[in-house]
This record gives structure tokens, sequence and C-alpha cells, in this order.
């Protein structure tokens, strides 16, 4: 897991330079660096770094103890951010400096886990606390996601909620009533709103609107297609030179396209894969059920969040701002990942040392 991850830091570092000079360079408020990003998200990935050494090495357990204090924690900064957050394109994801939703997520991992765990078997298949008690909780959280519009994390958290309760013993009958309402639910208000529907069909043929709706979408295929099998060679993209959107951002990916090709794409997939399996094994061989909620929760969302943006740089999901694990731009989220990442390696470490006890 850790030569995963320090092979997806690395690479990460050298795509966000390649993609990510031009814009640096011909932005004032970056001071018209061409280094503005790679240096920044280097300086993180040092500081997300020793998180991951301090998080490998404390107990996992503990989490536990901590939860009511980690729990109101979050709450309290998630619902501050739209009131007193920084505004960035019409959203309030900001506040002091970072993104509490990116803690809301492990936040959120944690207090599931520790309640599944106090409840038990019997009470996780009951509809009120097995069911209720959870969608109740998950409620209270992402109202604060509402008032912040920020979707992505609706969607990333929902999902990795719905199947940690799974795996902590939540009938499915439950779940996937709950998933038929709301597609339908999705799908009322699509069909009933105009807005919404117009962005369906940008969604489906970006070039409809070029200049409008569908210009981010239609760059990123732009890209995508121009990369051929292998590529136009690394620093070689021209689509990050002020055409495609946040080429450093949610939109990585489609350089990694363009420049290292189908091949490098592919490549690059193949360690994410790795990486997620290598995160459900340790799931599996946890000491504990605790541990192996903790561990579920955290290789689902990042999992989640890795299929989620490769399908809307590819068009296969409508445009919605993701960002790309240990690959886009963005502290926060950085460095929170990689602390996750030595939650995951302090579990894989408890149960090799009962082993080496026993």
């Amino acid at each position: 897991m850790l030569f995963i991850v320090v092979m997806l830091v690395g690479i990460g570092l050298v795509m966000l330079y390649s993609a990510g000079y031009a814009t640096a360079a011909n932005k004032t408020a970056m001071g018209n660096d061409p280094h503005y990003f790679v240096k920044n998200q280097g300086m993180y990935a040092i500081i997300g770094f020793i998180g991951l050494y301090v998080a490998s090495r404390f107990d996992y357990h503990l989490y536990a103890k901590f939860n009511p204090i980690i729990a109101m924690g979050t709450l309290v900064l998630m619902y501050l951010t739209p009131f007193i957050g920084t505004s960035v394109k019409g959203a309030r994801r900001w506040l002091f400096g970072f993104q509490p939703s990116e803690f809301a997520k492990f936040a959120i991992i944690i207090f599931f886990a520790t309640m599944m765990c106090k409840m038990g078997k019997k009470r996780m298949k009951t509809f009120g606390w097995g069911f209720c008690f959870y969608l109740g909780c998950l409620g209270v959280l992402l109202g604060s996601l509402v008032l912040q519009k920020h979707l992505s994390a609706i969607m990333i958290i929902s999902v990795t909620c719905g199947i940690m309760m799974y795996v902590g013993g939540t009938q499915f009958i439950y779940l996937l009533g709950l998933v038929g309402l709301g597609v339908a639910g999705v799908a009322a208000y699509v069909l009933k709103n105009p807005y919404a529907m117009s962005r369906i069909n940008v969604w489906l043929d970006p070039f409809s609107d070029f200049r409008g709706a569908g210009w981010q979408a239609s760059q990123s295929w732009m890209a995508i297609s121009s990369g051929g099998l292998w590529g136009m060679g690394l620093g070689q993209g021209r689509q990050k030179h002020l055409f495609l959107p946040e080429p450093a951002n949610d939109f990585i990916f489609s350089v990694i396209c363009e420049e290292l090709g189908f091949v490098g794409a592919m490549l690059v997939l193949m360690v994410f894969a790795f990486f997620i399996i290598r995160g459900f094994v340790i799931a599996i061989k946890a000491a504990d059920k605790f541990g192996t909620l903790i561990a579920t929760g955290i290789t689902t969302h990042i999992g989640l969040q890795i299929i989620m943006n490769i399908f809307v740089v590819s068009g296969i999901m409508p445009v919605t701002g993701i960002s790309l694990p240990f690959f886009s731009y963005g502290g926060t989220s950085l460095v929170v990942l990689l602390c996750e990442v030595g939650v995951l390696l302090n579990i894989s470490r408890f149960k090799a040392q009962l082993k080496e006890d026993e």
C-alpha cells in the first residue's frame, strides 16, 4: 500500500507540473510562476506523509473513544462554512483556508463504524436502528453540504455510507428501496426543471453549446482524443494552454490522456486499481469489525472519487466539481488522503502484530 501511494503521489506531482504550468504562468494571482502548483503541492505532500506516518502509528481503536469530539467538531465546521466561509464560483466550501468537507468524509466513516460496532448485528438488521437511525445521521451532515452546494461530496458520502451500512448489517432491501426513491426523485426533478434538462442535453452532446455550458466537457474530449495510443509526449499537450478549464484540478486526467495516451492512462488506472484492491484486502483481513468498517469506508470513498472523476472527464457523468485523488491540486485533499492511508496501514499493522503475538 505504501509503495503504491508513493508512486501515485510521485506521478501526480509530475503530471501536476505539466498540467498546471501554463495556467500558473498566466495568472497574476499566482505570481506568474509556472512552478506555483507543484511547489505548493510538494509542500502539502511532505505534510501529508508526516501525517501518514503518525496515523500509521496511532492505534485506530482510539478513534472510537474520540468519536463524539470528532463528530461534533466536524458538524460545527461544516455548518459554519456556508455562512462565514470563502465563496468560490458561487459556492462556499472553504473555511480558514481548508475544506471541512474533506475531513467530513473521514469523520462520518469513524462515526458509522463506531455506532455499528456498538449496536451489534441484531439491531443493525432492524428498520429503526439499523436503517432510519443512520439515514437521519447522514441527513444531518448532508444538510450542510446542500448549503455549500457540494454535489460531488453528497454523492460520495452517501454511497460510502450506504456500502458501510450494508457491510455493517443493514438489510439490503432497505438500501435498495432508498436507491429507488433517489433515482425516481432525480428523474422527476430533471423532467420538471427545464434548466436541469438543458444541462442533461449539454452533457449528452457538449458540442451543442460549444462556447457555453459545453465548453469544459468539449475541451476535455478533445484533449483525450488527441492523445491517441501513445500520447503527444510529457509536457507537449495543447489543451492545457488556457483552453481546458481546471487542467491542474478536476480535469488533470484529460491532460494525462493527451500527453501519455491510452497506454499511459491505462497504466495510471492500473495503479489506482491496485490501490483499491489492496485497500479492500486490508478491510477483509482486519483484526476486528471496527477495522473492517473503517478500511471499507476509506477505500470506498477514495475509489468512488477516482471513478467519478474519470467518468466526468470522459463524459460518462455530467460535469461536477470532483478532484482526482493524489493528482489534482489541493492541499486539504492531499493531506487528508495521506492521513487516511496511514489509518489503513495501522489497521494492516495491527493484524500483523496480532499474528506475531500468537
